[in-house]
């Protein structure tokens, strides 16, 4: 039985790296920054579409992301009382450590490196090199200037690629540098994210070229495709948890942490209901049918003409930037937490004595997403782990139950709100879409088990690498 995780926080690795801790200097506002730009990315323009398919009602398909909502709240609330009670780096590795052992939090943070982060880095900074090529047209350029072939895949150079390489570089560069420009950076990038998207509902409504009677008809809706709906929307609230990973470095934490993540998830919820509302302002529903991508895009340039098209185009490079920026911050968290228990190469625990930052896990996420940039793997890799995201999201929210009866007596700063219904209903429905997901995509789903799998492996050499670097000692 994994004993209570009660020592303070630490930050000497066990390969010799630096003694430096890192820097407790954010505030519950730097946090629910974080989770509404790890939150809000290209999902938001994308899945209204899906959903409209499964329920093509506008007050259906506002319900749905509402309850969608709802259950990305009640797992914040999981998390909360979690991060509350283990303030460390890492998020839901710390939590399924302490809950199922170490083996659970192993491969949550491998699949986090593999795909999770890593993959989903790679993935915007090419979609932002491509929205780029908008203004600069070399910037999406994806001619090769250098191939190298290797046995499973090549290497590939164009000039997309080097854009996406240079964003990923530049914001790791600026994450590595201390807390202080990091938190700089990323408050403004995420201040422009929100104030463009809310300029975009305020306007739509105000001066739009839409229409109040696309809120009325639409076609008849079926429970069990309502239901299915909530699948692809769950997906887009993915990533309310990103302050659970920074949480040793918030002030406080006890008090910030929570606020932080309920902060954060609630400007979400109220921003994608907005969304959807001035989506539906612009077009009826039976249009959203007609449309297979970017319904925000859409919907902008109805509402306001075609020529607000650049404008959103410029703006949608700032809140991609944004995503990136919450996931290079985030990410790292997990794995210098996994090197500091010895489950990871020591190196990845050492800390900057002056920057205070975990700059080998920055880079060491920086080195392989600009890998799958190359590679051109990083879709595959996120397609197949997407359900990994629900599973250790729902897994982790149920330690809330398996620690409250191992140490029921531990102080708790904070206290899920709705137990045990709340983070019963978020885990419940984390199962329901992963089996979901194994049932309608088994090849996929399939792929995306045996990434995990191979995690196992790599734990035990990782252990027994760990034992015999401390005899050694």
């Amino acid at each position: 039985m994994p004993k209570a995780d009660s020592r303070p926080p630490i930050a000497a690795d066990r390969g010799g790296g630096s003694a430096a801790t890192l820097d407790r200097k954010l505030g519950s506002l730097d946090g629910a920054a974080i989770v509404v730009s790890n939150v809000i990315g290209g999902g938001i323009f994308i899945v209204p579409a899906v959903v409209a398919q499964l329920a093509p009602s506008p007050w259906a398909m506002l319900g749905v992301w509402l309850v969608g909502g709802a259950l990305a709240f009640a797992g914040a609330l999981g998390y909360a009382e979690l991060a509350a009670l283990r303030p460390r780096a890492g998020g839901e590795y710390v939590y399924l450590r302490e809950a199922y052992g170490p083996i659970f939090g192993f491969l949550t943070g491998w699949t986090s490196f593999v795909a999770g982060f890593s993959g989903a880095i790679a993935a915007s900074a090419v979609g932002m090199a491509a929205i780029l090529g908008r203004f600069i047209p070399a910037a999406a350029d994806t001619t090769p200037i250098l191939s190298i072939p290797l046995p499973f895949f090549s290497l590939t150079l164009s000039t997309q690629a080097l854009v996406a390489l240079a964003a990923i570089a530049g914001l790791s560069v600026i994450h590595s540098a201390g807390l202080g420009p990091g938190r700089i950076v990323h408050n403004l990038l995420a201040g422009v994210k929100v104030t463009a998207l809310v300029i975009v509902v305020a306007l739509g409504f105000s001066i739009g070229r839409g229409d109040v009677t696309n809120y009325a008809g639409g076609g008849s809706i079926e429970l069990s495709n309502w239901v299915f709906a909530l699948i692809p929307v769950l997906f887009s609230y993915s990533g309310w948890n990103a302050a659970a990973y920074v949480s040793e470095e918030i002030r406080n934490p006890g008090r910030n942490v929570p606020r932080a993540l309920l902060m954060g998830t609630a400007v979400v919820v109220l921003i994608y209901l907005s969304l959807n509302m001035v989506y539906l302002y612009a077009m009826p529903v039976e249009d959203f049918l007609n449309q297979s991508i970017r319904i925000g895009d859409i919907a902008v340039e109805r509402l306001f003409g075609s020529g607000a098209g650049g404008a959103w185009a410029a703006a949608s490079i700032v809140m991609i930037a944004a995503s990136i920026s919450a996931m290079v911050i985030a990410g790292p968290r997990v794995y210098y937490a996994m090197a500091r228990d010895g489950l990871f190469f020591g190196a990845v625990a050492r800390v900057h004595p002056r920057f205070r930052t975990p700059v080998v896990a920055i880079a060491a996420q920086a080195a392989w997403s600009g890998i799958l940039v190359l590679t051109g793997t990083f879709g595959q890799l996120v397609e197949y782990t997407g359900f990994a995201v629900v599973l250790f999201a729902g897994i982790a929210v149920f330690a809330v139950f398996v620690l409250r009866r191992r140490h029921p007596s531990e102080t708790r700063p904070f206290r899920a709100w709705g137990y045990p219904f709340a983070p019963l209903c978020f885990a419940v429905a984390c199962l329901l879409i992963v089996a979901n997901a194994l049932r309608e995509n088994p090849a996929t789903s399939g792929a995306g088990l045996v990434v995990i799998a191979l995690g196992v492996p790599i734990y035990f050499w990782m252990r027994a690498r760990n034992r015999r670097s401390r005899a050694q000692d």
